[in-house]
């Protein structure tokens, strides 16, 4: 282990919270297909001690398994004629740098959609069912998120990664589900070092899903799942013609938010005890270091056009200027069609008031040496 990492290893007194989350409430697992769920099972041993909750998502995988059977009889030849002819606009950046507050901004324009939460808990057959579940089951899901306190429900915009998990294509998000393994599947992040079938398997997947979307409304899709910062290269290769919109965050802040918001999701996701939680704050650390060397080796390749880049301090303090600023590098079109609802939104949330958090001298500075570039390309002071 190298002296940073002991640093960061470094016991110290936590804080135990108990898992807000009734056992009745969906997971996202719930909505794996029987097939995908006894996979998971046998890759980690069959591990459980929610039992309660492991049953219910092996019941309703059951269902899955047949609604997605009856989805893709009913509708898969039409989904694959599909032509996704508005380019994606993928929304970049580390997790907790702002995505969701400008992911919340950029579909209020009604030339825009996004995939919902309910879309990326059963992707394989909410084309079929998205009608008539979502209206009787939207009072089992809470109704603010555990981590940040941000509105949840079926209807809010939700990242694409949960999809692909649920659709069976690896992803580090599955180290939610057994946590005391610690990380999985890293080769995912920025997909470098998979076989040609495997890359291939996951474009199929993701490129099919943003078909369902588009099916269901043939409008641009707003996507925001962080790990897609590490993939620019392959949605490039995919959608040639699509926008990028990448934010940076304080590292400091962005480290220990990052940390809380996987223990927060360890906690409500698992279906075992947490154990040792230590790993985490090596985990934020090496992957943010994986995404970063993927971007700036990337990001070269978008056109003055295709990307637009701001931080998170800046977004805040002066949101509706940044957002029409991006409308007019990005050149997505008039932003008076959106700004009505933007600025009823900003209304809505206007006393929110962003976090800044005190880090011991030690983790500063090994932040500061792991993270040198960042901080140095976006102007942070380490």
């Amino acid at each position: 282990m190298s002296v940073l990492s002991e640093r960061l290893a470094a016991p110290r007194r936590q804080r135990v919270v108990k898992n807000p989350i009734p056992w009745y409430t969906p997971r996202f697992w719930h909505g794996m297909r029987l097939s995908t769920w006894l996979s998971a099972l046998v890759r980690n041993r069959f591990a459980l001690s929610k039992l309660p909750t492991s049953f219910s998502i092996t019941f309703f995988s059951l269902f899955n398994s047949l609604f997605a059977a009856a989805d893709q009889m009913v509708y898969g030849s039409r989904v694959a004629r599909v032509e996704i002819e508005q380019p994606p606009l993928f929304i970049l950046g580390h997790w907790r740098s702002g995505t969701t507050f400008l992911h919340e901004l950029l579909i209020r324009d009604p030339e825009h959609t996004f995939p919902t939460t309910y879309q990326c808990f059963v992707p394989h057959h909410f084309v079929l069912t998205e009608r008539w579940i979502t209206p009787w089951t939207e009072g089992l899901l809470p109704n603010r998120r555990p981590m940040d306190n941000m509105a949840a429900g079926w209807q809010r915009p939700q990242e694409d990664e949960f999809a692909l998990g649920i659709l069976g294509v690896p992803t580090p998000y599955l180290s939610m589900m057994f946590p005391k393994r610690g990380p999985v599947y890293p080769e995912y992040l920025d997909l470098q070092d998979l076989s040609d079938a495997e890359r291939q398997r996951w474009r199929d997947e993701l490129d099919n899903f943003f078909r369902r979307l588009t099916y269901r409304n043939p409008r641009r899709i707003i996507v925001k799942s962080p790990p897609h910062t590490a993939r620019v290269r392959t949605l490039l290769e995919m959608y040639p013609h699509a926008k990028f919109v990448h934010l940076v965050r304080d590292p400091y802040d962005l480290f220990v938010s990052t940390v809380n918001l996987w223990k927060s999701l360890n906690e409500v996701q698992r279906m075992q005890g947490l154990g040792d939680q230590s790993w985490i704050e090596e985990y934020v650390l090496s992957t943010h270091e994986r995404m970063y060397a993927a971007y700036e080796q990337d990001r070269n390749l978008l056109r003055e056009d295709q990307l637009y880049e701001l931080r998170y301090e800046d977004l805040v303090d002066n949101p509706h200027d940044r957002v029409r600023d991006l409308y007019a590098k990005l050149e997505l079109g008039d932003f008076s069609r959106a700004e009505p609802a933007i600025v009823k939104h900003l209304a809505e949330v206007k006393n929110y008031r962003r976090n800044h958090y005190e880090l011991p001298e030690q983790k500063r500075s090994a932040i500061s040496e792991r993270w040198a570039g960042y901080f140095e390309r976006y102007g942070y002071e380490g």
